[in-house]
């Protein structure tokens, strides 16, 4: 299970060499990537959807859209956050698997312990969605983002533990065009091949029969069982571009050039499959999966050349503390009352600023609190383990 413990370094907080490749250090930009990540879902998007009331600017709105999904087809901002960080999940599998694996420990026992570790995402994911309550079967939602991310992560895992490098990447390469034959060619009784509408794509059908307990669009959910099989995937792009920063003799500087010029040609690629395969979240559509890989690998390729080679690092601190305890943050929505707490202490503020922006003060306090919590458990070394 998870547990909350001490330990001087968690996963996702990864070993890395410097730059001559002589001294250990530290990873600094993948902990402040994923705070970043993070940032948006524990109340960064709020303050903008508030300034964007306040104001009524079609500037701070435009920003505002971004920082919702769309409907169905499409890409914003917020859409990105999710696969960034099962990306990011892939990046620290070399140094973390793949160093155990340097040790000489058997590959049975890390199979085992990636098994466990994807399985206890999906009933945490299980939890978050329904709570500690009993619920017949049919109002359970079975589906969530921790149970893909577990789900991509353990299998992505698998792959990384039984190939090498360039299987690696026929596995990446083969999973979405593999996945997008399977769209193009099916669909669900009574709709014409190909149909990639809610109702008519083939995925949501095979959901629609296999997954039990409830969807949670009712015909469709966003993290259903077969589209798990393309973030397999982004997971795999990750493993990936680990397998780059921490094993290849290339220069640090080479390293971030390859990871944006990867980037680029992934976006480029994504807008051409769009005009046949449309980026879409809700199905995790191949061309999504190169969308959202192209923009991840240029973010880390920023945050690596800002922080770890140029060693710019101070100015990450406040993201470094949202990422040490990314999954204790997610999850604690649901078990602590965090407009209590940020009422409790800043209410006052919300009245002293007065309408229309005192709902914006309170959305930067309600960060501000979740960060102090945070801090204080960076303070004493306790992280949420998985």
């Amino acid at each position: 299970m998870p547990t909350l413990t001490t330990f001087p370094l968690q996963a996702g907080e990864v070993a890395a060499t410097t730059g001559e490749g002589e001294k250990k250090g530290r990873l600094y930009s993948l902990d402040a990537l994923r705070g970043f990540d993070m940032f948006w879902i524990m109340g960064g998007g709020a303050i903008f959807h508030e300034i964007a009331k306040a104001t009524g600017s079609p500037f701070w709105e435009a920003i505002a859209v971004q920082l919702e999904h769309p409907d169905w087809n499409g890409f914003h901002f917020y859409d990105l956050i999710f696969p960034l960080f099962l990306f990011m999940a892939g990046v620290s599998t070399p140094y973390s698997v793949g160093r155990e694996l340097e040790k000489g420990k058997n590959r049975s026992q890390l199979l085992l312990r990636v098994i466990k570790r994807g399985l206890i995402l999906v009933l945490l994911g299980i939890i978050y969605n329904n709570g500690l309550q009993l619920h017949p079967i049919s109002e359970i939602r079975f589906c969530s983002v921790l149970g893909r991310i577990g789900l991509a992560y353990m299998f992505a895992n698998i792959i990384y533990l039984y190939t090498k490098e360039r299987a690696q990447m026929i596995w990446f390469v083969g999973i979405i065009v593999t996945y997008w034959l399977l769209l193009k060619f099916t669909s669900a009784p009574g709709f014409a091949p190909g149909d990639l509408t809610m109702q008519g794509n083939f995925a949501s059908y095979v959901d629609r029969l296999v997954v039990p307990g409830k969807l949670y669009l009712g015909i469709h959910d966003p993290e259903g069982f077969a589209s798990t099989f393309p973030a397999i995937s982004t997971a795999m792009l990750g493993i990936l571009t680990g397998n780059l920063l921490r094993n290849s003799p290339m220069p640090p500087m080479k390293k971030v050039g390859l990871m944006a010029l990867t980037g680029v040609v992934f976006l480029v690629l994504a807008q051409l499959w769009n005009l046949d395969f449309p980026i879409n979240k809700n199905l995790w559509t191949s061309s999504f999966v190169l969308q959202v890989g192209g923009i991840s690998l240029l973010l880390l390729a920023l945050f690596y050349y800002v922080i770890d080679i140029l060693g710019y690092k101070k100015w990450a601190f406040f993201f470094r503390v949202i990422g040490m305890n990314s999954i204790l943050i997610y999850i604690s929505a649901h078990f602590i009352d965090w407009s209590y707490t940020n009422n409790a202490f800043f209410k006052w503020l919300g009245q002293l600023v007065g309408d229309p922006f005192g709902a914006v003060a309170l959305a930067i306090s309600l960060v501000f609190v979740k960060w102090l919590f945070l801090y204080f458990m960076y303070k004493k070394k306790v992280f949420l383990k998985v």
